[in-house]
């Protein structure tokens, strides 16, 4: 298990792949302006190729606009990404006195680690699960939920804040909130785009003056038609690489935070224990799901397909502990006796 950690060459592919994110966003929002650029000529009237060819040339202008439009929304994102995942997931900060035992289980991974103490939160649902993010020292946040608090023992319980600590410590937490900012950003335009937009009441192209005007006009409409459906598919291939490129990123780092866990707590059958209680009971129905991500289980997602999946499976990550740390699976422990 100390092999599959890696903790430092993790810590620096995770900062690779924020700047090859960086890079793979850019890239799709430039298409993304493209595709509103190919409409917005298409309007203004004339063939297919004089429409393609004036919204490359005016490329130019457009995509700074654009770029600029998306780095303001991802400063507001930045600075706001802790309110912004509280409100989405529910999550509420929680003081040492409401939850003692808590407090005193991530206050003393962090001191025997020398790491700053992140904020604790918790979701008032009685399913199990947890999630760390953050991007800097004063913003990093934990938070679990009611019932993983309750029908965990201290133990399980600190295994699980241990594997939501690794999350900060390998800048896991980070890169998810990275990814969310700019996977944020097609969702709403794709959001957007295809359950609201409709052509404006009274709308038509910008119509030819000449004398053969009402024999063009069918013409006219058909490039903007046309115009349109290219940028609808442009948008909606954005929309899913965006989404797939944020599903995809590391699945590894499932199994190394519960390496990690293994590492702060030096208890591999608490983390396999908390797994078992975990699987099957970590769904939460109303969690948006650009939040499971970020979970330390999410069900939802692997049933619909593995190649869509964000984490690996249960049973994997326990035959990872049992393999590699020498853990004891609590089903195979029962079965035995």
């Amino acid at each position: 298990m100390d092999k599959a950690y890696g903790l430092y060459s993790h810590i620096a592919a995770n900062r690779l792949k924020s700047l090859v994110l960086l890079a793979c966003f850019v890239l799709l929002l430039q298409a993304l302006i493209f595709s509103f650029n190919l409409v917005i000529q298409a309007l203004a009237g004339g063939d297919l190729n004089e429409v393609l060819e004036r919204s490359f040339a005016t490329m130019s202008t457009a995509s700074p606009v654009g770029l600029a439009a998306a780095g303001v929304w991802f400063l507001i994102a930045w600075l706001a990404h802790g309110r912004m995942i509280a409100s989405a997931t529910g999550a509420r900060g929680i003081s040492r006195d409401q939850a003692p035992g808590l407090y005193a289980a991530l206050e003393n991974l962090c001191i025997s680690r020398g790491i700053a103490m992140p904020k604790l939160q918790i979701i008032d649902t009685p399913a199990l699960n947890a999630y760390a993010s953050g991007i800097s020292p004063g913003s990093y946040t934990i938070a679990v939920t009611k019932g993983l608090a309750q029908q965990l023992n201290s133990r399980e319980l600190e295994a699980v804040l241990a594997h939501e600590l690794t999350h900060i410590r390998n800048k896991d937490a980070q890169l998810m909130v990275v990814a969310a900012i700019f996977a944020g950003i097609f969702a709403f335009v794709g959001d957007l785009t295809f359950r609201h937009w409709d052509f404006p009441y009274g709308w038509s192209p910008k119509r030819p003056s000449s004398s053969s005007r009402s024999d063009r006009d069918g013409g006219g409409i058909a490039v903007v038609i046309v115009a349109i459906m290219i940028a609808l598919v442009v948008i909606a291939i954005s929309w899913g690489v965006s989404l797939l490129i944020r599903l995809a990123i590391s699945r590894s780092r499932e199994f190394l935070a519960d390496a990690g866990s293994v590492e702060l707590t030096k208890d591999p059958d608490a983390m396999i224990s908390a797994l078992r209680k975990i699987s099957g009971q970590a769904a939460i129905p109303e969690m948006p799901s650009r939040m499971h991500a970020f979970f330390i289980e999410t069900p939802a997602i692997r049933q619909v397909s593995s190649f869509f999946a964000t984490h690996p499976s249960i049973e994997a990550r326990i035959e990872a502990l049992t393999t590699y740390a020498g853990g004891r699976d609590v089903l195979d422990h029962v079965q035995g006796n």
